[in-house]
């Protein structure tokens, strides 16, 4: 079974960087898009970025300007790293990966890191 496991949330002050990773171990022939999802709490689940296996890369408007996707295949590794964080910022990061086991077509979620933003 194919699990995602994100990790490097934590509490940060405003202004401040983090640089979350999200690995996934399990039967991958190959991985093709990955996905950066955040939660505040009380709000829907937003998306915050894709890539894709050709590596183009889409960023919402939250995250424009100040975060950025990366991917790393040799292993199964997507990262974001952020910068200038605000508040409302806050919320728990989840990753989700569309990958190919050699039979079929799959998509995973991580469980989430917390991202704390604040003075």
């Amino acid at each position: 079974q194919v699990q995602p496991v994100e990790s490097g949330g934590g509490l940060v002050q405003p202004g401040g960087s983090l640089r979350l990773s999200c690995v996934a171990s399990g039967n991958i022939f190959s991985i093709k898009t990955m996905y950066w999802y955040r939660q505040a709490p009380g709000k829907q689940r937003e998306l915050v970025g894709i890539i894709t296996n050709d590596g183009r890369i889409t960023y919402a408007e939250v995250a424009k300007g100040r975060f950025t996707i990366s991917r790393d295949d040799a292993k199964n590794a997507l990262f974001l790293q952020m910068s200038s964080l605000k508040p409302e910022d806050t919320a728990v990061y989840m990753c989700n990966f569309e990958y190919y086991n050699g039979r079929t077509f799959e998509s995973r979620w991580g469980q989430g890191t917390q991202v704390t933003v604040s003075s």
